[in-house]
């Protein structure tokens, strides 16, 4: 399936997150071709990741194999099976391009969609994330772990492919950031640096977080065990979050307590990491 032919399924996301895509890939090969012109150093990297392709999905797969590609997989192989795969389940590219348009309305320091698409390590790793994670749910369990491994070689970066992850994520800064196999992050949500969604031990089944949608995780925070961040929730940096957030609160500490109620109706966006403590 072309992306110009997209299933219903990203017509929607495409609905939901209000996302122009044509336009962004307009936008993009526009930008591409200014920085082209007065940086000479950088117009090979552009001609090649942006100018010579015809689709977003060509251009992130082959920003990807530049910065993945090893001695055991070069680029030369590494190319066309990520634009392949992007391009043959439009699904993934959509949902980087919710991801593009999260950074730009959200980080103040992204002045286009180019500037994280070819620089962002954050999103660099959620769209590896989301090839893992294709391949993970296709029974290519071996190439899923070994894309998930050289993400975190990278990226700093360590995100399980069984974890499910939705679109609208911003990952600002992203170093260190964890992610384990049974956790789930809804759409629309913001995370900074060395944030770790973890377990609490040896036990198996579903045990790392949830996270819903909206919700804004500050740096550093640890959220561990089958705890549910509830909708539009504010993690403070630094917190250890050991049980349920209720929805709409804000929680910090070691361990996390509610400190008062979110300020915003959507954390994420706002990207305020105050914590607007009633009482203090």
């Amino acid at each position: 399936m072309s992306e110009q032919s997209a299933s219903p399924e990203i017509n929607r996301l495409c609905v939901d997150h209000k996302i122009d895509y044509h336009g962004l890939w307009t936008d993009l090969r526009s930008e591409a071709e200014e920085v082209a012109a007065k940086e000479p150093e950088l117009r090979s990297l552009m001609q090649e990741v942006i100018l010579d392709q015809d689709c977003l999905g060509g251009a992130l797969g082959m920003r990807l194999a530049r910065k993945l590609a090893r001695e055991d997989m070069p680029r030369g192989e590494l190319a066309p099976l990520l634009a392949g795969l992007l391009r043959e389940h439009p699904a993934l590219t959509m949902s980087a391009a919710a991801d593009l348009s999260a950074i730009v309305e959200r980080d103040p320091a992204a002045s286009s969609a180019l500037e994280p698409l070819m620089f962002y390590k954050g999103f660099l790793a959620i769209t590896t994330y989301r090839i893992s994670h294709y391949l993970w749910s296709h029974e290519r369990r071996l190439l899923a772990l070994y894309f998930q491994s050289l993400a975190s070689e990278v990226f700093g970066v360590d995100i399980h492919p069984a974890a499910q992850i939705g679109c609208g994520i911003l990952l600002d800064h992203a170093t260190s950031f964890v992610v384990g196999e049974t956790a789930i992050i809804e759409d629309d949500v913001s995370i900074l640096h060395e944030v770790t969604l973890g377990g609490t031990g040896k036990e198996a089944g579903a045990r790392h977080p949830i996270v819903r949608s909206g919700v804004l995780i500050g740096a550093g925070a640890k959220i561990l065990g089958r705890v549910e961040i509830g909708r539009g929730a504010k993690i403070g940096a630094g917190s250890v979050v050991l049980k349920d957030v209720p929805p709409h609160k804000t929680v910090a500490g070691v361990p996390a307590e509610v400190v008062g109620d979110s300020a915003e109706e959507n954390p994420a966006q706002a990207m305020d990491q105050s914590l607007h403590c009633s009482g203090l």
